[in-house]
């Protein structure tokens, strides 16, 4: 549970922070060059960061199809998780050359998308390492 209660307050930050740059300080104007490159790229990095995070906050405990698909309970899920979550994240930002979308593709999106999501799955990792319930040895038990 203690993974759970990380994984939501991670999120809800995360996500805050995402709007803040997007909604207040993006829009404000007030940085050149490297300040801006950094925040244009900043959701990109941040929101590929909490796709593990997510997954694990919104899934675990359920038993609905998709809850099963992205459902992170060992080191091959949360490979599979990242590695569907880096395919949408690319079709995303592919599908922002459409031009009815009236957004822009970026490629550096793209890199720091996974930039993001691969330092996401070291972390996520280390932290289902640590917090994970262990089973007790089986000679723990006849103790």
């Amino acid at each position: 549970m203690e993974l759970k209660r990380i994984s939501r307050r991670l999120v809800i930050i995360g996500t805050l922070i995402i709007w803040a740059i997007k909604f207040i300080i993006r829009p404000l104007g007030l940085f050149d060059d490297p300040v801006r490159f950094f925040l244009n790229i900043a959701p990109n990095l941040f929101g590929a960061f909490l796709i593990p995070f997510g997954a694990y906050w919104f899934f675990s405990g359920r038993n609905f199809f998709i809850a099963r698909v992205f459902r992170i309970q060992s080191a091959y899920d949360l490979r599979l998780v990242c590695l569907m979550g880096l395919g949408m994240l690319i079709i995303n930002e592919y599908l922002q050359l459409i031009p009815i979308f009236g957004r822009t593709f970026d490629v550096y999106d793209i890199i720091f998308s996974m930039v993001g999501l691969l330092t996401s799955y070291f972390a996520f990792s280390r932290v289902q390492q640590r917090y994970s319930v262990q089973p007790p040895h089986a000679e723990d038990q006849l103790l």
